[in-house]
């Protein structure tokens, strides 16, 4: 494995050497490394050193300077106001670092692969089966997709499961009423349509919601049919499975459109643990962790109470002998734990079932279903907005389509590639696929540059601006880039590290060197939007690159074009690698 440590590790290792030599009664001693706008790098951990020996911290930076070895990593260290350390790195030491990263035999950058890594389960893209998928799918699929594709580069083993919903009370009610209403899903069009099904589908959802919402004896003849459902009975089994088979066309469908692989072995929705329910039911009873309580099993808790004061209980199985979702939620993790192994339980929920998760996780910890070598987290996140700060809505105040609103972004994405397309020369066939690409990539850097758990304003316009923290800036850099490798002629990329670098060179090729870190923080802390930060800045640092540093100008030595065409091509694959770890593609000419 071609691991290539980063400059900021190495020099960490070096000060940690140090201050153990020059510190012995120190102990294990963290330098605090941080970047720097006044050096490279700036140590602030002899303060808290001098304070614990009860010395001067300049001069116990000196003896730490002092025991610092020789070599080629360090230009200048400079001891600064109470012990700071001010660190410049040499350029050979850069540009020699960057070059074992592009040198890498298994194009990953030199980016290390976590051998200690375990098992995560990530449930993620919930959508639900006869319901038409809408904004609020949007997040889950999105994140979810792009935590598998990072803790799967980083090492990680990644299980997916898609937990659709496709089980529980309103299919006792759709059944009920196709039972009644024979000839209702009858639809124009081909049947094999997903969409025209689906459409037929959430039609019949909305009718029979009516009849539910307004007449109890039909709710009463729809919630004993949940119970046939559950029980296995032919008739309700065989109308169900209609449901499902047609909705997973178009879950594939819209999936496709997002630029996202979902596979049939992966989607496990709630019927998938229909045969562990009664026994998971029985455990916590047995156990004592749930109880009945008027009726039905439930599973209390000291810190969970409703207005009243009195505690809200996680239900696991109903009075009328139907199971909750907590049934299913159990199950999946007894599942995901005992059969999958999983490490990890990784669920990439809306922060409003934030509540419901802490009590499922504390159930399965008092079951023991979750140990202590197995931790349960919950990536939630918030709600997408409109530019009027509300929840997202169409003018008629229905939820907004995702399928509309994919195929809105990708227009008016393509309106922006074809304004450019005549100076770039692409083709028509081209316009199409790159608008699609950029379309679909504003969406979901826009999702994903936010903190997950922030609420965040849907804006197209914003979203396919060349300008600003969007994906779009960061296509159109890794065209640029693209397009001055295929002017270069005969000069190739290549580091040459005796030559001394430009500012803008020695900021750009810092950033890249922490590509692997950054990745290593994302993954652990399942934060997305920290890669996208580091992508943006990258960008801005070749923006500023290029301002000030001419590549292939005919003023320029061969060595100096080479070697610009090293950090240009570096900056490239890094940006193709983080932008493919986020979903999104890099056109190679925008």
């Amino acid at each position: 494995m071609a691991s290539v440590p980063s400059l900021a590790s190495t020099l960490q290792q070096q000060l940690a050497d140090a201050l153990t030599a020059a510190l012995p009664d120190a102990g294990t001693a963290d330098p605090l490394l941080r970047r720097s706008d006044r050096a490279d790098f700036q140590a602030n951990g002899i303060l808290a050193l001098a304070k614990k020996l009860k010395g001067n911290p300049r001069e116990l930076a000196g003896q730490v300077t002092a025991a610092l070895p020789a070599g080629e990593l360090i230009k200048d260290i400079e001891v600064s106001g109470p012990g700071f350390l001010n660190i410049t790195l040499t350029d050979k030491a850069i540009v020699e670092t960057l070059a074992a990263r592009a040198a890498d035999p298994e194009g990953r950058l030199g980016v290390p692969v976590d051998a200690a890594a375990g098992t995560t389960v990530i449930d993620y893209a919930q959508p639900n089966v006869a319901k038409e998928m809408h904004v609020g799918h949007l997040r889950s699929a999105v994140i979810g997709d792009a935590m598998v594709k990072i803790l799967e580069f980083t090492g990680e083993d990644v299980v997916r499961r898609h937990h659709i919903g496709d089980w529980g009370t309103q299919f006792g009610m759709l059944i009920q009423y196709l039972i009644e209403h024979p000839g209702a899903l009858k639809h124009e069009g081909d049947a094999a349509d997903g969409e025209a099904a689906m459409s037929t589908l959430n039609r019949v959802y909305k009718e029979s919601r009516v009849l539910f919402d307004s007449d109890e004896e039909f709710k009463a003849r729809s919630r004993d049919r949940v119970v046939a459902l559950q029980a296995g009975d032919p008739e309700t089994l065989e109308l169900w499975q209609g449901f499902v088979d047609e909705s997973k066309i178009y879950f594939y469908s819209v999936f496709d459109k997002l630029d996202m692989e979902v596979r049939d072995p992966d989607i496990v929705g709630e019927s998938g643990y229909n045969d562990m329910l009664e026994e998971t039911c029985r455990i916590l009873e047995e156990t004592g962790v749930a109880v009945r309580s008027e009726g039905a099993l439930c599973v209390f808790f000291d810190d969970v109470k409703g207005p009243d004061g009195n505690k809200v209980p996680l239900i696991v199985k109903k009075t009328n002998g139907g199971y909750g979702y907590a049934a299913t939620d159990l199950s999946a993790i007894r599942n995901r734990v005992q059969d999958l192994k999983a490490d990890t339980l990784l669920y990439v929920v809306d922060a409003r079932q934030s509540l419901h998760f802490k009590m499922v996780f504390e159930t399965a910890r008092r079951a023991g279903w979750l140990g202590d070598g197995v931790k349960a987290v919950q990536l939630a996140f918030g709600t997408v907005l409109g530019k009027d700060g509300k929840p997202f809505k169409t003018r008629e105040g229905e939820t907004v389509r995702l399928e509309d609103l994919l195929d809105e972004a990708v227009e008016r994405a393509t309106a922006v590639v074809r304004e450019k397309a005549e100076k770039v020369g692409l083709s028509e066939e081209e316009i199409v696929e790159n608008g699609r690409y950029v379309g679909v990539g504003a969406v979901k850097y826009a999702d994903l540059s936010t903190s997950a758990v922030r609420d965040y304003k849907f804006d197209l316009d914003q979203m396919v601006s060349l300008n600003g923290d969007t994906s779009v800036y960061l296509q159109y850099a890794y065209a640029r880039i693209r397009s001055i490798l295929r002017k270069a002629g005969e000069a190739v990329p290549a580091a040459h590290p005796e030559l001394a670098l430009a500012p803008a060179e020695r900021a750009l090729g810092l950033h890249l060197d922490q590509f692997g870190e950054v990745l290593s923080e994302v993954a652990s802390g399942y934060e997305p939007h920290k890669l996208a930060a580091y992508l943006y800045q990258l960008a801005s640092h070749l923006t500023t690159f290029y301002d000030q540093c001419q590549v292939l100008s005919p003023d320029n030595a061969p060595e100096v074009v080479e070697n610009r065409l090293f950090l240009v091509e570096l900056t490239a694959r890094t940006l193709h690698q983080g932008m493919a770890l986020l979903g999104i593609r890099t056109p190679e000419r925008l």
